[in-house]
């Protein structure tokens, strides 16, 4: 089985997260995507963060009716800091066997990678699949993601970069969404109609529950 894994803090999940998963999903001929709410992300400021149920909600709400994405509380459940090796090492311990885990993240995550709890052991366990929509004239991932690239070892085969330790590297370009959770908030602060950036149910949830 080949799952993809999507963590974040979905502070909301919008339609840009719902889109890139699935392209990328097609695109790896993944079996499932978990989408992986952070109880409290390392990388990112607490401030305007909505409590971690109503998150956690939210991404049900929005991935329901799609068979092939899956919602994990793991992180919340784990409470603290949302560290990612340790997802993938509770992922690869659970999971049927034989599976394949992809990381799934987007371009300027990859380029801080390095910057990551143990993220010379994350790249060993799992592969890494990046969607991005900057790429250069020969279709290759931009300059800060080839820095990434080399800070890790990877070696270009074909479409894809394999890593020492035998896990793959791919770059999907997928749709180009104008939208952001950072944008909606501020629309939601403003008073401004956030339908049609994500889910209606989602919307709801947002009016129902008073969030932002």
């Amino acid at each position: 089985m080949r799952v993809g894994l999507l963590g974040g803090s979905f502070n909301p999940i919008h339609f840009g997260h719902l889109r890139s998963a699935e392209e990328v999903r097609e695109a790896l001929n993944l079996d499932l995507v978990y989408f992986v709410p952070a109880a409290m992300p390392p990388h990112k400021s607490a401030e305007d963060l909505a409590p971690p149920e109503h998150r956690l909600a939210m991404v049900r709400l929005a991935t329901k009716g799609n068979r092939h994405f899956m919602v994990s509380d793991v992180e919340i459940r784990r409470a603290g800091r949302s560290y990612t090796i340790d997802t993938v090492r509770h992922f690869l311990a659970t999971l049927r066997a034989p599976s394949t885990l992809f990381l799934m993240m987007g371009a300027d995550t990859f380029a801080d990678l390095d910057t990551w709890k143990e993220c010379d052991d994350l790249v060993r366990l799992c592969s890494i699949v990046v969607h991005t929509r900057q790429e250069n004239d020969e279709g290759q991932p931009t300059r800060i993601s080839l820095a990434a690239v080399k800070r890790f070892g990877y070696i270009k085969r074909d479409d894809h970069y394999v890593h020492p330790g035998g896990q793959t590297l791919s770059f999907v370009a997928t749709t180009n969404f104008p939208v952001s959770a950072t944008l909606i908030r501020e629309k939601l602060r403003h008073r401004h109609s956030v339908r049609y950036l994500m889910p209606n149910d989602v919307v709801d949830y947002i009016q129902r529950h008073g969030l932002y």
